[in-house]
């Protein structure tokens, strides 16, 4: 009769040793990348400003235009149209905004020098070409009447 005590007894340990095995690989697996997930999205909603274009949970795109973080909303301007979402609405930001100042920032460092070099060449050819113009005769008009 001791056997059979002690087989029972092993096999509701080895029961409850799955059911926690199962447990942990349920929380593991499933769980954890979920709150990973999660954390991810507070990140960049925490850091989203205007200027952003990001997607909405509808994949509707837009521009941030203003953000209020104590209703927890975000209006974006989707080409003139101006719509108010939840913050958790928001499930990509595809542009951030400092990416494109900097670009533009950039962008008009490398155009002064440009103006500077080609405004020397502007300014020759519209002398040239006022030049040009005072010396065509204008006689034009009188042939007309005659």
């Amino acid at each position: 009769m001791n056997l059979g005590a002690a087989s029972s007894s092993a096999s509701s340990y080895s029961g409850m040793i799955l059911i926690i095995l199962m447990i942990a690989l349920m929380y593991f697996f499933m769980i954890r990348p979920q709150q990973k997930q999660r954390k991810q999205h507070q990140d960049m909603m925490s850091q989203l400003h205007k200027g952003d274009e990001v997607v909405t949970i509808g994949r509707m795109h837009g521009k941030i235009d203003s953000i209020n973080r104590e209703d927890r909303t975000v209006t974006l301007d989707c080409e003139g149209i101006y719509l108010t979402f939840d913050m958790v609405a928001i499930a990509r930001v595809v542009k951030p905004a400092d990416t494109t100042e900097t670009k533009a920032e950039d962008k008009e460092a490398k155009e002064p020098a440009e103006k500077k070099e080609t405004s020397s060449d502007a300014k020759e050819e519209l002398a040239a070409s006022d030049s040009a113009k005072s010396e065509a005769p204008a006689s034009d008009d009188n042939n007309d009447e005659k």
